[in-house]
């Protein structure tokens, strides 16, 4: 698999839980319709493990089959829908992609 991985804070108006309920529904709705989308997993960030990593609301990893089905979604109407409805939104994210390694399964 080859992940955009998303680490992303709300805008200062709103809630968490706001977020939380517009990134799984209304961007959902967007995102699932991604050209090459295999799968997508998302967390919900309730605790931060140290006072550097507080901040954050959620992390999203989309898994394509590869970087060029990837580059193909970043180029598609359904990512620029997606893009558009975040507008100006004022929240914070860092984005970056690559190849999955399994490391452990129980």
């Amino acid at each position: 698999m080859y992940n955009l991985v998303l680490l992303a804070a709300r805008p200062p108006e709103w809630t968490h839980e706001r977020f939380i309920e517009w990134w799984r529904g209304d961007h959902a709705e967007l995102t699932y319709r991604l050209p090459g989308l295999r799968a997508w997993r998302h967390t919900e960030v309730d605790a931060a493990l140290e006072p550097r990593s507080e901040g954050w609301d959620g992390i999203s990893v989309l898994s394509f089959d590869s970087p060029e089905d990837l580059k193909k979604a970043l180029a598609s109407p359904e990512w620029a829908e997606a893009v558009a409805q975040v507008g100006d939104m004022k929240g914070r994210r860092i984005a970056v992609m690559g190849h999955e390694a399994e490391m452990f399964a129980a």
